[in-house]
Parts: C-alpha cells; structure tokens; sequence
C-alpha cells in the first residue's frame, strides 16, 4: 500500500506516462525567470485558480470553467517573506453513490522552511548529453502568501531533463498540508457506467477507420463460439459527430444475454455490401468479452449509416453493413 507521502505527491504532481523509454536531451541553458507578480490579497482557489489541474476531461460538465488570468511565475522577491503556501488541484475520487468523480481541492500549509530552501535553488545544468524519461510531469499550482495576505506564483527549479527538482518534488510531499476546501467539479464516471463494466466515454471507431479509409472487404463470420459479451452504448453530442474521433458518452450497458448475442453473431456474419453513407451516428454500440480477455472488438451504428466493424487484436480491422433488425438486438438491456 502507498504510503500518505507518495499519494500526497502524485496529488500534487500530475504524472501523465507517455513512455517509458530513455529519450537522450542536450544540455540547454534557460533564461534565469524575473521576479514573481505579487497580488495584493489571496481569496481561494475556486477564484484565484479555477482550472488548476483541469488535465482531465470531464464528460457531461453543466457549466464551463471561467478562465481567470493568473500573475506571472516568477522568483521570490528578498522583499516578500512567505508565511504560507497553497497548492489548487484535481483529483479522482469515488462518487457518493458510485462512479467516479472530479474534485477541486485547496490544500494549506504553514511550516514552508524546507520549501523556501528548495525554491531558492538554481536550476541544474549540464554539460553534456543525458537520458531523460519520456514522463511527462505536471507541476502543482502553488502559491506563496505573505503576513499580510499578498501571494505569489513562485517559479520551480528544474532539473537537467526539465522537471521540478527532486528537492522540491520531496520538500512539497513532506509538508504538513491541510485540506481547506474541496467541491465536486464533474463527474469522470457515472455509477450506472460503473455497473456495467463500461467506460464513461469511448470513440466510434466505425466513423474513426471509415474516414481514413482504412477497414477491409466485409467481414467474415465471426466465430459461433465466441465467449460472452459485454455491451456498453455511447451517444455522441451533435458538435462530436463527423469529426475526427467522435466521442460517446455512455448511455446503457451490461453483460449482453445470451440469446441476443446468439442473433447479434448472426447478423454480423452476414456478407451484404456496404452502402455508400456520410451520415454520422448519433448512437453506438461496443460489444468487447466480458471477462475482460482477447478477441476483437464489434463496433455497431445503431443509426446513421448502420454499419459495423470488427477489429481483431491483431489489427485488420473489416467493415460490414447492419440493418435496423442488428440495432434492435442492441438496445436497452
């Protein structure tokens, strides 16, 4: 189990994995940045930092997020002595009653000396070629308040490969942080997607391989046998539909009954050409084995051009052409 220390740190630190192989990085000399912007008096973060950490998409969001101009990053002046410091951000957490959601969190502390000294190191250089991870690092939203209510962004010293020095990475984790205030911001995850064992949001492939001219002939009869399935239904919002990679939201799903299945295979075995359509799906279908194991994944428009397509694996994906009698067998369970 992870220890309150390394939670804390990956809560402050969003880590996003864009590889993990060694990519090798010049040296490069930065610019030494100038003084931070001071702003007169502190609020919250719900003011100050509205979209701290707002790397996630949230689907479904019934208001936007006002964008709030923020003060320049910068070194801390010799005039302006913290007392405090905050750090605004986002997290994943279980919803109330199930699913998953997105909360904003202010966190607050006091006893900063070990931070102080982390951000007032220079940042590191080097003089020669060194190997770099290909993580990508997303440093916390902090500000530094003073005795008199004014803050600051302070600038974060960076190590030889870019990211924050491990001095602050660790002096951040092992501060003593309280939570000021958290709110719900949208949910990642509805507790009905949950219990079916589906994601929150899924891409029509059948769209995403047809307008890259991708998929094969017609597919052949998939396999009588095929283990269980399990269905998971997007609808896609009329400003996705007929873009590049339309995104669904989930509506309904579930482990698809036997005798659907049985007439869903037989429908997708069928050899008729597939029509010439441009009209986005607003509705989809994902049908994917329901222990979660290898076979191909059926993408079925339940409307528009109704097509389906099978992608094994392996790749090859084959295109086929549904009918109202196959979306039927994939409506709500």
């Amino acid at each position: 189990m992870r220890s309150f220390r390394t939670v804390l740190a990956f809560a402050l630190f969003g880590i996003a994995l864009g590889g993990c192989g060694d990519t090798a990085v010049g040296p490069g000399v930065a610019e030494e940045p100038g003084p931070a912007q001071i702003v007169e008096s502190w609020t919250s973060c719900a003011t100050e930092a509205p979209r701290a950490g707002a790397v996630l998409s949230v689907p479904n969001t019934p208001t936007p997020t006002p964008t709030v101009a923020e003060p320049k990053i910068g070194r801390i002046d010799p005039a302006f002595t913290p007392v405090a410091a905050v750090t605004c951000g986002r997290e994943i957490r279980p919803g109330a009653n199930g699913g998953q959601e997105q909360t904003a969190t202010e966190r607050r502390a006091e006893k900063i000396a070990p931070l102080l000294a982390a951000l007032r190191l220079p940042d590191e250089q080097t003089d020669g070629e060194i190997a770099c991870t290909a993580d990508m690092v997303i440093p916390p939203w902090l500000a530094l308040l003073d005795d008199r209510g004014r803050w600051l962004r302070p600038y974060l010293p960076t190590n030889a490969c870019g990211r924050p020095r491990a001095e602050v990475t660790d002096a951040l984790a092992g501060l003593p942080w309280t939570t000021v205030d958290t709110r719900t911001v949208g949910e990642v995850e509805s507790p009905a997607a949950e219990a079916a064992g589906c994601a929150q949001r899924w891409a029509d492939m059948v769209w995403v391989e047809t307008s890259n001219g991708r998929p094969g002939p017609p597919a052949p009869a998939p396999s009588a046998t095929a283990g269980p399935l399990r269905l998971c239904v997007y609808e896609v919002p009329a400003s996705q539909q007929g873009g590049g990679k339309p995104a669904g939201d989930f509506v309904y799903g579930g482990p698809l009954p036997a005798e659907r299945q049985a007439g869903l295979l037989r429908g997708l075995a069928n050899r008729r050409a597939v029509a010439d359509c441009r009209t986005p799906a607003s509705r989809f279908a994902v049908l994917r084995p329901l222990d979660g194991g290898a076979g191909p994944d059926r993408y079925v428009e339940l409307d528009g051009c109704r097509r389906f397509l099978i992608a094994p694996p392996t790749g090859g994906a084959q295109l086929g052409q549904g009918d109202e009698a196959l979306a039927a067998l994939l409506g709500p369970l």
